[in-house]
């Protein structure tokens, strides 16, 4: 397998050896440099041959020495409020399992889904996708339901290495994100998308048309695969009559009381956050300074050392940053205008008409990342339309289908952070995402279609 890997690694290195010699396509010296070098960083992103931070460190190094880009664009991962985020969510991740706080949920939410490893995926699974509802980041979303996730792990038996275990972490990964991409506010795509139709276009997307139109596709059937996918990758067998959790000592459970204080008020800020404006990076940012407190201990200086993975903001910033490269090079229009250009649009051919304009997001996420996806092809919407014959709006519409089908996991860092949370290998989470989008083709474009129709949409 790794011989396999390594042998796409060389032929992706060779083509972009050759579109950085040839400037293909209208593109000029700098874009093909660039467009090779973001093609080599997604070779090794996809297939694992090094870690995903040796990838970003490529991919920042290349890009400065051969000063294609500017620093604010190629380090903009770090400052980016998702960036904190993350820091925020490995925080309140370790607060929550070295205080034990994890572990007690985990013990009370036992007997309602220890009766079988389906119940407890499926069980996992609706608690994130009711969490999509009241809290607006995928991140914080993980951060707050992995740790509970992994303890329960532990109370069942499902050991470090086992295939439960990884189980258990892919579908709050996948749950706590995927569906989440047909509720408005919920995840930054869908955010980035509605701002840039009202701002280039006029349109406004309202919460419930939104929801009507993606949650019975995207959000319901979407989740069921999900489950079913697991499922089927990772089988496991609890026990029946789990033990029952170690008794608490008075002071830690004080503690604990504490702090899920502090984390419901964390999430009504996030849950409300349309009302006071305040960003949910930076909700998480002042509930992580209150636990890094050592007078407080929630999180020892010990504890803290240990607690943060650098590798993974490594990973993140550079899948970041991604996005910000490919834009202010100019490389994303000119990648999409030649998409666009081979792709069978034609007035009339609703069905695949609308099965491209899926597939444009979806090609197009590969290279920009999701966040991204609407700044390239939002600008293209109206020639859209009159190619296809639909309206803006729902030209617009199809990018959610795109940026919520990806191919690679680190398309959607929310992903990586969760299954870095809870401390398993990313590996998994390929033959989901490739899976995903095999029934995204087969089932869920179809159905959507079928829905829209229905809908009066197409």
């Amino acid at each position: 397998m790794t011989y396999f890997k390594e042998l796409i690694i060389a032929v992706i290195a060779v083509i972009a050896i050759v579109i950085s010699l040839t400037l293909p396509g209208g593109l000029d010296h700098s874009q093909s440099l660039t467009f090779g070098i973001v093609l080599i960083t997604l070779g090794l992103w996809a297939t694992g041959i090094v870690p995903g931070y040796v990838a970003s460190t490529f991919f920042f190094t290349a890009l400065l020495l051969l000063n294609l880009a500017p620093p604010t664009a190629v380090f903009s991962g770090f400052s980016s409020a998702a960036m904190w985020l993350v820091m925020t969510g490995f925080i309140i991740g370790a607060a929550i399992t070295h205080s034990g706080l994890g572990v007690r949920i985990g013990a009370l939410a036992q007997p309602h889904l220890s009766k079988s490893y389906p119940m407890l995926i499926g069980g996992l699974m609706l608690i994130g996708v009711l969490m999509g509802f009241i809290m607006p980041s995928s991140m914080g979303r993980a951060a707050v339901l992995i740790p509970v996730g992994m303890a329960l792990a532990d109370v069942l038996g499902l050991e470090k290495g086992s295939k439960g275990r990884s189980g258990v972490a892919v579908v709050i990964a996948f749950g706590t994100n995927m569906p989440s991409f047909a509720i408005l506010p919920s995840n930054i795509p869908n955010i980035v998308m509605s701002g840039m139709a009202e701002r280039t276009w006029g349109l406004h997307f309202g919460y419930a048309d939104y929801l009507l139109l993606h949650y019975p596709v995207l959000g319901i059937v979407k989740g069921i695969a999900i489950v079913l996918l697991v499922l089927f990758y990772f089988p496991a067998k609890i026990a029946v009559t789990p033990p029952a959790p170690a008794a608490t000592a008075p002071h830690a459970a004080r503690r604990q009381a504490i702090l899920l204080g502090i984390l419901l008020i964390t999430v009504a800020f996030w849950a409300t956050d349309q009302f006071h404006g305040i960003n949910a990076a930076w909700i998480g940012l002042a509930t992580a300074l209150v636990l890094m407190v050592p007078q407080f201990g929630f999180l020892p200086p010990p504890v803290f050392k240990g607690a943060i993975d650098f590798g993974v903001l490594l990973f993140v910033s550079g899948a970041l940053a991604l996005g910000a490269v490919v834009t202010s090079t100019g490389l994303g229009p000119v990648i999409a205008k030649h998409v666009i250009s081979v792709m069978p649009l034609e007035e009339g051919r609703q069905f695949l008409n609308f099965v491209s304009l899926s597939t444009l997001g979806i090609i197009t996420g590969v290279f920009t990342t999701m966040a991204g996806l609407p700044a390239v092809l939002g600008p293209m919407a109206q020639d859209l339309a009159k190619a296809t014959g639909f309206s803006i709006e729902a030209v617009m519409m199809t990018q959610v289908i795109g940026f919520s089908t990806v191919f690679f996991p680190y398309q959607i860092s929310p992903l990586i952070v969760a299954m870095g949370l809870a401390g398993e290998s990313t590996r998994p989470l390929l033959k989901m995402t490739l899976s995903l989008v095999v029934l995204t083709f087969l089932v869920f474009i179809p159905l959507d279609y079928l829905w829209w129709h229905l809908l009066g949409w197409i």
